[in-house]
């Protein structure tokens, strides 16, 4: 269903993951999505802050310095498939160049006839972070900045920006996206500061719906929504365009309706990738468990 969504955490990749997207599109889901990590400090461990962040169990056992790129693996994706929608679960956005993002972020939705959806992050392995170039302690701030230079790329036929991390005169940057005004921008983060950021330059939130977030229990969601309502307002932004994406549910169509009837627009179920057989299995088990 368009609404019910898959994130593919590509961990194990040694089978054809083009046919896997293939299989994502047959079996019905509505979205395919891909996740960030690009590189991994030799020694990491899940430490405190990957606590923080309700890391999955491939972090603490190693097998998160294996992911693909999601950008690249997205238009592959693209190219094998023809309706599901592509969405990054989520693009670490400080850790980027900006205007070689803008440009890869439009060429991909070019390649897939406007299917992409951006998520975006900034981060929590400050090891990571700080090796691709991320401010750490201000990296929300230098996210924020770096959409808003991304949007101007998108939007402006000679676009200029001066800002403290992005600084650039007119120029020249094609292709535009084919969604207009660009893709739209999901902010992931929990509420109490994603809300703030979601209302100022999102198109939607990325909560968790994982029993260690907040957001496990759909009762909870309806506030949450009229809360960055309240925010879209205040910010002169039609509240109705808001899109609430549910993140890393469990699979459980009788759980995705309770969210559906609380406001949430989308559902995206998290699958860690094991060898091609098991994971083959496990994409129709979550099909089976989680599609009407």
């Amino acid at each position: 269903m368009a609404d019910v969504g898959i994130c593919l955490l590509m961990t194990q990749h040694d089978f054809d993951i083009i046919g896997l997207a293939r299989k994502v599109e047959e079996l019905g889901f509505g979205s395919l999505w891909a996740p960030e990590h690009g590189v991994v400090p030799a020694g990491f461990s899940v430490g405190a802050a990957g606590a923080r962040a309700g890391a999955p169990s491939a972090y603490a056992d190693g097998r998160i310095n294996r992911i693909i790129d999601p950008l690249v693996y997205l238009a592959a994706a693209a190219a094998a498939t023809t309706a599901v929608k592509l969405g990054t679960g989520i693009c670490l956005v400080p850790e980027r160049n900006p205007i070689r993002l803008a440009k890869e972020v439009a060429t991909l939705d070019l390649i897939s006839g406007g299917r992409f959806l951006f998520g975006i992050g900034a981060g929590w392995l400050q090891g990571e972070a700080e090796i691709l170039g991320a401010d750490f302690p201000r990296r929300w701030a230098q996210t924020r900045e770096y959409v808003n230079a991304m949007k101007e790329l998108w939007t402006a036929p000679a676009p200029e920006f001066h800002g403290h991390w992005v600084d650039f005169p007119p120029l020249i940057c094609d292709p535009k996206p084919v969604q207009q005004p660009h893709p739209p921008v999901l902010v992931g983060g929990e509420l109490r500061r994603a809300a703030q950021r979601v209302a100022d330059y999102g198109d939607g939130w990325l909560p968790r719906a994982r029993s260690t977030s907040a957001y496990s229990d759909p009762a909870k969601l309806p506030e949450a929504r009229r809360h960055i309502e309240s925010l879209y307002r205040a910010n002169g932004r039609n509240p109705a365009s808001l899109n609430i994406t549910m993140w890393d549910a469990p699979p459980d169509r009788h759980q995705n309706r309770r969210f559906f009837d609380a406001g949430a627009n989308h559902i995206v179920h998290l699958l860690t990738t094991r060898d091609e057989r098991s994971t083959l299995a496990d994409l129709e088990r979550v099909a089976e468990a989680a599609l009407d």
